[in-house]
């Protein structure tokens, strides 16, 4: 379970599922009809050390037995993608990736000229990234920055003495990120990134409806996953349960403006149908949102 203060390195609790990310986004740059194309994903895997995410990405087969067949990191990683490019080329001078894990847009996406990119995660977790991206001979499209720092504890100082200027607009993501904060933490982000937000900022986020019970979502994807190569990944475990604040209603009350998409929208927007995904995955999935706000002047 989850403790205070608790840290991992990219084969342990939440570095783990970053690294499950990258083996999905490694057969998604497969398909014959990706929607993303990552280079450094499957180096990822390799380099972990980790033998039942090594099988993922060299035996296709052992995606039929978990949800990511679908094809969703695919639709997750465009929508990330494509906002991050809308806001740099309407001008948006920086962005900022909260708990980057093995994400590589500084990389991957072509960024105007002089476009600052922080990427902020545990310390394990981004000199891990270093190493392997260094051996590739990875070339950065953008002035990447790792800010290494835990999101529980005063990231924004962190942040601005990696040279961030709040006055300046910025794009902000959070994805794959919001259950593995604790409510409290969760609620701070969000008005952290308020107050550090000039006029015409925008954030990308994904967000679970707080209809849902996502403990027992999350217990029961732990028992369907048990026997595949996920199985080491106890969802249950690393999820906060706790009570938080809607971001949608959250940002909107700190006078953002914001409209969400669910997966399905997404599977039409890319003109790629969604594959069947069996429950208990199911009920994740239709419950996950794809919030985008503005702020204005």
């Amino acid at each position: 379970m989850r403790t205070e203060g608790d840290t991992w390195d990219i084969v342990s609790s939440v570095g783990m599922t970053a690294l499950g990310v990258a083996a999905a986004r490694a057969i998604e740059t497969k398909r014959p009809d990706a929607l993303v194309h990552d280079e450094y994903a499957a180096p990822f895997v390799v380099a972990s050390g980790d033998s039942d995410m090594k099988r993922l990405i060299t035996d296709p087969t052992l995606w039929t037995q978990i949800p990511f067949t679908s094809g969703f990191i695919g639709y997750r990683s465009k929508f990330f993608d494509d906002f991050f490019l809308s806001a740099a080329t309407a001008g948006v001078p920086q962005a900022v990736i909260l708990a980057a894990g093995l994400d590589v847009r500084a990389y991957r996406l072509d960024w105007p000229k002089g476009e600052v990119v922080y990427e902020i995660d545990q310390p394990k977790v981004l000199e891990f990234k270093r190493q392997v991206l260094t051996e590739s001979g990875a070339a950065s499209r953008s002035d990447r920055r790792a800010v290494a720092v835990d999101l529980r504890d005063d990231w924004p100082a962190a942040l601005v003495e990696a040279g961030f200027d709040p006055t300046s607009p910025t794009a902000w993501s959070a994805e794959g990120l919001l259950p593995y904060l604790p409510g409290a933490a969760q609620d701070a982000l969000f008005t952290r990134i308020d107050q550090l937000s000039a006029p015409g900022s925008t954030v990308a986020a994904e967000t679970i409806d707080s209809s849902v019970d996502i403990g027992r979502i999350t217990e029961q994807e732990s028992q369907y996953l048990k026997d595949t190569p996920f199985g080491k990944v106890d969802l249950a475990s690393l999820f906060y349960t706790d009570e938080r604040t809607d971001p949608d209603e959250l940002l909107t009350a700190l006078g953002w403006t914001t409209s969400s998409l669910y997966i399905q929208e997404l599977a039409e927007r890319y003109n790629r149908p969604l594959a069947p995904v069996p429950e208990p995955l199911a009920q994740m999935f239709d419950c996950t949102r794809y919030l985008t706000a503005f702020k204005p002047s």
